[in-house]
């Protein structure tokens, strides 16, 4: 991953854990499964814990974006924060 996209993504990042923005719950799991899916460490994990809905929608939401790269995530993530955030 090229530095530049790792500068970007820390700062999406960044501006995402701080607004103050509420986001619908359908926004909220892509920016979970981009997140999830960027910064994975030793392959594709989706919890097993589907004892409740939002464990289920999680786990969908990982099962969505699983055949993409880690840099295809972080660029994603990136383009979520400027559509819904602001520019970086």
């Amino acid at each position: 991953m090229t530095k530049i996209t790792d500068t970007k993504f820390l700062k999406a990042y960044e501006m995402a854990s701080n607004t103050s923005l509420r986001f619908p719950p359908d926004i909220m799991l892509h920016f979970y499964a981009y997140y999830k899916r960027a910064t994975q460490k030793n392959g594709f994990y989706a919890s097993a814990n589907n004892e409740d809905l939002r464990s289920g929608f999680k786990a969908n939401a990982l099962l969505q974006v699983e055949k993409l790269s880690q840099l295809e995530a972080r660029n994603k993530y990136i383009e979520m924060v400027e559509k819904h955030i602001g520019k970086i």
